[in-house]
């Protein structure tokens, strides 16, 4: 099993979406900021600091990434090793990239 690295791609900022169904108090995401990673040691427990929501969302990439599985969606990615996930917040979604790692995960 290897280590799965997280990266924080993009916090998007949807206005329209904010202005008709959110309330006023609404603001982008603060829970993660571009450029933080994380990692998972063990493949399938959520590391330290990540968001909950962004962990669902993802977690199963995670898991099939750290047992030597890939290339999802048929290749669309030029790397079968790197997944692009986003949250499932629509007016502030998060994307991340996730990729394996070649170190082994700790057992």
């Amino acid at each position: 099993m290897q280590k799965v690295k997280i990266t924080v791609l993009k916090c998007a900022w949807h206005q329209d979406l904010a202005d008709q169904y959110a309330n006023p108090n609404l603001h982008p995401c603060t829970y993660n900021k571009e450029g933080m990673t994380f990692i998972c040691a063990n493949g399938f427990q959520k590391p330290e600091g990540l968001c909950d929501n962004a962990w669902k969302s993802m977690m199963e990439y995670v898991f099939t990434l750290a047992h030597g599985g890939g290339n999802f969606y048929g290749g669309e990615l030029r790397n079968p090793k790197q997944f692009i996930a986003s949250c499932n917040d629509g007016i502030r979604p998060v994307s991340y990239l996730i990729e394996a790692m070649d170190e082994d995960a700790i057992m």
